[in-house]
C-alpha cells in the first residue's frame, strides 16, 4: 500500500513489414487459431462472502507507515458490548500516567470537611436538587433521559479485533487465521458468531472488500501537496476508519479532533460535498479553499500517529 496501484507501460507500435514477393501469400480462408482466454485464466472466481454475511463480521485492511495488516470489523448494538479494557494500556503511556499523578495531587489539596458538617452539606445538596428537578419536572425529564438512553443503546457502534485497548493487525491472511482458531483473547469474542467464524475461517476469506480498505500511509502526503491534489476518497475513507477505531479502542483526542464542528470535520464535510454535481460540488470546492492544508495535514499527522501508537502488531 502507499505505492501507485496501476503503472503505465509505453509500448511503441510496430509497422506492418510488407511480404516478400517469392513467399507464398497465407490462405485467407485457412482456419485460424483462436487464442487462448487469457482474462479468464487470471480473474478467478470471485471470493465468497458467505462466511462473512454469515457471522456478520468483515475482514479489512490498514495500511500505516509502519506497514499494512489485516484485522476484523463488526457492527453491534451498543448495548450488547463490552468496551475493551484501557486500563492496561493508559498505563504504559507516560503521557497520560504523568496526567494522572497531576489529577492525585489536585485532589489531594481539597478541603476534607469534618464528616458531621459534611453530612450536613450533603444532606442539603440532596434537598435543593429535589426541589430544582419537582420545579423543573422530574418525571418528563427521566423520560426523556431513559428514552435517550435506549436509543444509544440500540445505535450500531463499530468493534475491531483488539485486546485490552489494542488494535491487533496482522502481515498476512495466515497468520490472522492462526489467531482466530488459537482461541486466544479478544474484544470480537464476545460475539455470538465468533465460534462459528472460528471454526469455519480459511486465509482464502481474507480477502476485504475495496470499501474495506484503508490507506492512513497516504493521508497526510496527499494533504500536504495542495488543494489541487487532494483525494476526496481517499481523505473521506480515512475519516471513516479513523472515527470507528478511535470509538472502538477508547481514543477520545481523536474523536475529539474529528468531531462536529472541528476543523478536520469540516474537511470531511467539504470532500463529500465537492465529490457531488451541480451547486452543492461547486459549494464544496469552493469551501476546501478555505482550509489550510498545512493545518489539516498536521492534524491528520496527529490522529494517524494515536492510531499507530495502539496498534499491536502480528506477525
Amino acid at each position: 500500500m502507499g505505492n501507485p496501484k496501476h503503472t503505465e507501460v509505453s509500448v511503441a507500435r510496430q509497422s506492418p513489414q510488407r511480404p516478400d514477393a517469392d513467399e507464398p501469400e497465407l490462405d485467407d480462408t485457412a482456419d485460424a487459431v483462436e487464442p487462448e482466454d487469457a482474462d479468464t485464466d487470471q480473474a478467478g472466481p470471485a471470493p465468497d462472502r458467505s462466511l462473512w454475511e454469515a457471522v456478520g463480521i468483515d475482514p479489512v485492511e490498514i495500511a500505516l507507515p509502519a506497514g499494512t495488516g489485516f484485522t476484523l470489523r463488526a457492527y453491534r448494538p451498543a448495548r450488547e458490548l463490552t468496551p475493551t479494557d484501557v486500563a492496561e494500556r493508559d498505563e504504559d503511556d507516560p503521557f497520560l500516567a504523568r496526567r494522572q499523578v497531576i489529577e492525585e495531587e489536585d485532589d489531594e489539596t481539597v478541603v476534607i470537611l469534618d464528616e458531621e458538617l459534611a453530612e450536613e452539606f450533603a444532606d442539603s445538596e440532596r434537598e435543593a436538587e429535589g426541589r430544582r428537578r419537582e420545579a423543573a419536572g422530574d418525571e418528563a425529564e427521566t423520560e426523556d433521559e431513559e428514552e435517550a438512553a435506549d436509543e444509544a443503546g440500540d445505535e450500531e457502534v463499530p468493534v475491531f479485533l483488539s485486546h485490552k485497548g489494542r488494535l491487533l493487525l496482522f502481515k498476512t491472511p495466515e497468520s490472522l487465521v492462526s489467531f482466530i482458531r488459537s482461541g486466544a483473547p479478544n474484544d470480537l469474542s464476545q460475539l455470538d458468531s465468533w465460534r462459528e467464524l472460528s471454526e469455519r475461517v480459511e486465509p482464502a476469506d481474507i480477502a476485504p472488500l475495496d470499501e474495506d480498505t484503508y490507506e492512513l500511509d497516504l493521508v497526510v502526503e496527499n494533504l500536504r501537496g495542495g488543494h489541487d491534489t487532494w483525494d476526496p476518497t481517499l481523505l473521506i475513507e480515512a475519516g471513516e476508519i479513523a472515527r470507528d477505531v478511535s470509538y472502538a479502542l477508547r481514543l477520545p483526542a481523536v474523536l475529539d479532533m474529528l468531531s462536529a464542528g472541528s476543523s478536520l470535520d469540516d474537511l470531511d464535510e467539504a470532500l463529500r460535498a465537492s465529490v457531488n454535481g451541480g451547486i452543492g460540488g461547486f459549494m464544496g470546492r469552493r469551501r476546501l479553499k478555505k482550509i489550510g492544508a498545512q493545518t489539516a495535514s498536521l492534524g491528520w499527522r496527529t490522529i494517524v500517529g494515536k492510531i499507530s501508537a495502539v496498534v499491536d502488531w502480528r506477525d
